[in-house]
């Protein structure tokens, strides 16, 4: 399979000496048996890897950084989410964590990111937990037979879950941390067994290096009509995009991240990791079996240890239970993980303000200007901390993960939409008939329907109505859903309170959009409230 010499070669460069065993490239079944030897997780009912990953529940995005250096210093948007990192305390961590590994197993997964084979990435996974290297299995992009990456161009990436950094010595926010260092294509992770790090720095990577191919990152699913039509959902966690791309009556080419490339779109990863908690078998039957299969990993699923039995409706641990799994447990999936260009752009937010329409078509403006703003809630559970909606401005609709300036990404998009002449939607799955706590949260069923008829052609002709202000256009009428619930003032009980909140939430973004107004493409900010 592998030069062995070679295969050691590659991880002494790295600093990685004096290990114990290291199992390279290990199937599925051969991981299960580490995991479980090793007393990592449960094998449960009808064969998942239950896992439970500790203290850390989600991303720690306050614990994020990347490696200010004279390749960096000039492009990345550096802040409060892209934090810098000087070079000094990062070679002091590294030294730690690859002293801490000394003695100790390491898995290691050769895979790539990115399906289509002239923008993809070799990305080399080194982790100490055997699940761990399942869970990247089964997220990146497998080659059809193992490899070992020897290509400069490889990424690597170290998780070591058991080491903890010391804040006041390595210049970090607390004992987690998770920081890239893109000259010298190296990612380190410690401190948190929540292995969505590792796909999130992953797709951190790519969005840095892709633009300069002229590639498009996105956050959002994808997937294919009958007739070849592609749909793409934007959203952040929480919003929709796994759910609402896992269409029966359409092939999942994605469920979370994408490249648009001159040619068409294409996935970044090998699998998904969706969110289970309280799955309905009737409303999400594709990811419901996914949690009835042998290879799916679920984190933080609540597991009777007598029978091995699950209960996706235990949120003990948390709101944020996941399933990572292959795209080939979906059953209707595109098995290239590439497609044409997309004929419909779907945009998610969650408004827990209740007062944006659950579908409304935009205009180029309005879909950069929207893209750009990245409206949603927060949900419960996706990021530590978080226990109910909050109101947030994510730029690009993924900003933890974009690390140049936010109008590089916004220019491509405008530029694609242009091209391809793709249709834009807003849609709201969060509250209608008041705010969170007032209101409830806007049935699947609906958002489904609606979903389905932007797609499939049936609102091309139907009138809309602009809303007063936020510009929206809205339409009138759909296939399957009551009229009343299209117009969110008339859901709730006091039209003046909805007005009150309205011009609230219109002045947040207002206000969250004056940071692009000097660097925003000329005509956006006509995209936004009046």
């Amino acid at each position: 399979m592998h030069d062995p010499g070679l295969a050691m070669a590659q991880l002494e460069r790295l600093g990685l000496r004096n290990l114990g065993s290291t199992f390279w490239n290990l199937a599925t079944p051969a991981l299960y048996e580490e995991a479980v030897r090793r007393r990592e997780g449960w094998i449960s009912h009808l064969g998942p890897l239950v896992v439970h990953t500790g203290h850390h529940t989600g991303r720690s995005p306050n614990d994020k950084f990347i490696v200010r250096d004279d390749t960096t210093a000039g492009t990345i948007a550096w802040g409060t989410i892209n934090r810098p990192m000087d070079p000094a305390h990062f070679d002091g961590l590294l030294a730690k964590l690859l002293a801490s590994l000394e003695g100790r197993d390491v898995f290691v997964q050769n895979l790539y990111g990115g399906a289509d084979p002239r923008f993809r990435i070799p990305v080399r996974i080194v982790t100490e937990y055997a699940w761990h290297s399942l869970f990247a299995r089964n997220l990146l992009i497998q080659p059809e037979e193992p490899v070992i990456h020897t290509s400069p161009s490889t990424f690597t990436i170290i998780d070591s879950a058991r080491f903890h950094a010391i804040p006041e010595d390595d210049g970090t926010n607390s004992e987690v941390f998770i920081v890239l260092d893109f000259a010298r294509r190296l990612g380190i992770i410690g401190g948190t067994s929540y292995a969505g790090e590792i796909k999130k720095s992953v797709f951190t990577v790519l969005n840095y290096l892709l633009p300069g191919s002229g590639v498009f990152p996105m956050h959002c699913s994808a997937n294919l009509g009958e007739s070849g039509d592609v749909a793409l959902f934007f959203g952040l966690s929480g919003t929709g995009k796994t759910t609402l791309s896992a269409d029966p009556e359409r092939s999942l080419i994605g469920d979370d991240e994408h490249g648009w490339s001159d040619s068409g779109i294409f996935n970044f990863e090998g699998g998904c990791y969706a969110k289970v908690i309280r799955l309905s078998p009737e409303a999400e039957p594709d990811i419901y079996r996914t949690t009835r299969m042998f290879g799916s990993v679920l984190e933080n699923v609540i597991i009777d240890i007598r029978n091995r039995h699950i209960d996706l409706n235990d949120g003990t641990l948390t709101e944020n239970t996941r399933a990572a799994y292959p795209l080939t447990h979906i059953r209707n999936h595109v098995g290239s993980g590439m497609a044409g260009h997309p004929k419909n752009v779907i945009m998610l937010t969650a408004d827990a303000f209740g007062v944006l329409p659950p579908i409304s078509r935009l205009t180029q403006e309005q879909a950069m200007y929207h893209f750009l703003s990245g409206y949603t809630a927060k949900v419960a559970g996706t990021e530590k901390g978080v226990s109910e909606p909050q109101t947030t401005f994510s730029t690009c609709f993924g900003a933890p993960f974009m690390p140049l300036q936010p109008t590089v990404y916004a220019s491509l998009l405008g530029k694609r939409l242009a091209q391809h002449r793709s249709e834009s939607w807003l849609v709201n799955t969060g509250w209608t008939g008041g705010p969170y706590g007032v209101g409830s949260r806007m049935k699947i069923a609906y958002t489904r329907a609606m979903v389905r008829a932007a797609l499939n052609g049936a609102l091309a002709n139907v009138k809309t109505v602009q809303d007063p202000l936020f510009g929206l256009h809205v339409p009138v009428s759909c296939p399957g859903v009551p009229a009343d619930v299209l117009n969110p003032r008339s859901t709730w009980t006091d039209a003046s309170s909805f007005d009150s909140k309205a011009a609230e939430l219109a002045a947040k973004f207002k206000k969250n959009f004056e940071r692009f107004a000097a660097q925003a493409p000329p005509g956006i900010i006509t995209g936004g409230p009046r």
